[in-house]
């Protein structure tokens, strides 16, 4: 994935910090431990970001969480109900269980997707090296 590094893509996928892309935002990299799963860093150790721009900043990324669900949900029911040509009733248990499986990640893509609307990368001599 290195080939992306410098990109919103690189930093929405990894979760690094949008700025310089050489640490993650969260506390915990694995988003399944569920009682750190939104947890982030106050700043970037790294260049000194401050994530949390404003109180409640991360509120917006209620909005973004939305359409991210939905297309987690319209490609498992294209993959279910079309391709493997799964009932109609049983598409829908499938959409609910990937759904609820994928929640820690839909959460943190969403809040990722949110800070890089705000914040870009920005090259420096130290990124340049890595």
């Amino acid at each position: 994935m290195k080939f992306l590094k410098g990109t919103k893509v690189y930093s929405i996928l990894t979760g690094s910090c949008p700025v310089c892309q050489s640490e993650s935002m969260y506390v915990e990299p694995n988003p399944y431990k569920l009682t750190n799963v939104l947890a982030m860093k106050e700043r970037c150790g790294h260049c000194s970001t401050k994530y949390k721009i404003e109180p409640s900043f991360f509120y917006g990324a209620m909005y973004v969480s939305y359409p991210v669900g939905i297309a987690f949900a319209v490609t498992t029911f294209v993959l279910s109900y079309l391709v493997f040509n799964l009932d109609l009733i049983i598409t829908y248990c499938v959409i609910v269980v990937v759904m609820v499986v994928s929640l820690p990640i839909i959460l943190r893509t969403s809040r990722n997707i949110w800070i890089n609307f705000f914040m870009s990368y920005k090259k420096s001599k130290a990124n340049l090296k890595l």
